[in-house]
Formats: C-alpha cells, structure tokens, sequence
C-alpha cells in the first residue's frame, strides 16, 4: 500500500486539529461535541470530515475498539511551520521579511510577544535555532 500524501488541511479540518492538539486522541463524537457544543453542525458532518482527513494523512484512527479514536499525523507545529512556509511562498514571494513586517503592521503586538520575538531574533542572531 502507498504510503498517504499529507496535504494542508482546510479551516474546518484546522478546527478538528485544534481540538485533537487541546485534547489529545478522541472519538468523532467527543471531536464533534468539542466542535459544536450548540448542535450548530451536524455528528454525520463531523465523520464525514474525520474520514476525508484519514484519507488525506491528517489523522490516524486506531480501529483496534468497537468506537475509533483518532489522532493527528503531525503536531501543531509542524502543521504550523508547513502552513507559514506555503504562506510565505504564495502571498510573500519567498520573503520571510515581507510576512513579519505585514504580521507586525496588521495586528498589536502585546509586550511579552514583542519581548518573545525580540528573544528569538537575538537567539538566531548568535547562530542559535529558535526554540
């Protein structure tokens, strides 16, 4: 068997990814009570999503029990990293400069993320990865 293609996950399988990052590995219907304590979207809604995203290599699901739990594929961030790298190439031209620059100018910075970045920079100035 071919071994599945990852691909980018769209805004509402990010929401199921978001909640299996918060969570940890759950069922569909804790996914979907998660999701949608309002009842605003449908359980068969919910599946269907979950099924598209094993077949697309965003999630696992462990059929050893009677009810699959799922899991992700990729930690947030890595999903993250391959989102930004694709933003930058699409929207930036390859700039990275171009993306911070527009990050900054559209939304404020609270001081503990402008300190957190400030870090970061001095961290890569000295030749160090970010962590």
């Amino acid at each position: 068997m071919l071994p599945k293609k990852r691909s980018k996950p769209t805004e509402a399988e990010l929401a199921i990814l978001r909640v299996l990052w918060e969570h940890g590995s759950r069922t569909v219907r804790q996914v979907h009570e998660n999701l949608s304590p309002e009842g605003e979207t449908s359980y068969t809604t919910t599946l269907k999503l979950m099924q598209i995203m094993t077949e697309k290599g965003l999630v696992e699901r462990d059929e050893t029990r009677r009810t699959h739990i799922y899991r992700p594929c990729a930690t947030r961030e890595k999903t993250q990293r391959q989102l930004v790298g694709d933003l930058i190439d699409r929207a930036f031209g390859g700039s990275t400069q171009g993306l911070i620059l527009q990050a900054l100018s559209s939304r404020q910075a609270s001081p503990e993320e402008l300190a957190e970045i400030r870090r970061l920079l001095e961290q890569m100035d000295q030749g160090d990865e970010p962590s």
